[in-house]
């Protein structure tokens, strides 16, 4: 973890953080069992961590951080991602529009359904 992005953590409200270390963990387990995508790049976009590929059109850019007082993990809002997820394993999970899906607390956090929605954005330019 960068010294930048580690201040973003520090800033987050304390009952959203063990939920946000949880999701930046799940988005690099994820990333590291796609080969294809290379190393996923750790920055901060909108002062939010975010997690990048180093060729751009690899991947949809991921963030998470805080919308209002839920925490939440952010993909590209012109993207069908969010819509997919809810489609799908993610099912009545709460979203904010197609930009993000939000938590309370960090047993909200479904893996399996969110390995799902972080993978399609890791490997959303590749083909099919």
């Amino acid at each position: 973890m960068t010294p930048e992005v580690r201040t973003a953590f520090a800033s987050f409200p304390a009952q959203a953080q063990p939920g946000l270390r949880h999701l930046r963990k799940l988005i690099l387990t994820q990333a590291a069992t796609l080969p294809q995508i290379g190393p996923v790049v750790e920055a901060l976009r909108w002062g939010q961590p975010a997690f990048l590929t180093p060729e751009t059109r690899a991947a949809c850019s991921l963030r998470i951080g805080m919308a209002k007082d839920d925490f939440a993990l952010f993909v590209h809002c012109r993207t069908e991602l969010i819509d997919s997820f809810i489609a799908g394993p993610g099912t009545g999970m709460r979203v904010q529009g197609t930009r993000a899906v939000l938590f309370r607390a960090a047993a909200e956090i479904d893996d399996t359904a969110l390995a799902f929605l972080i993978r399609g954005a890791l490997t959303y330019h590749q083909p099919k």
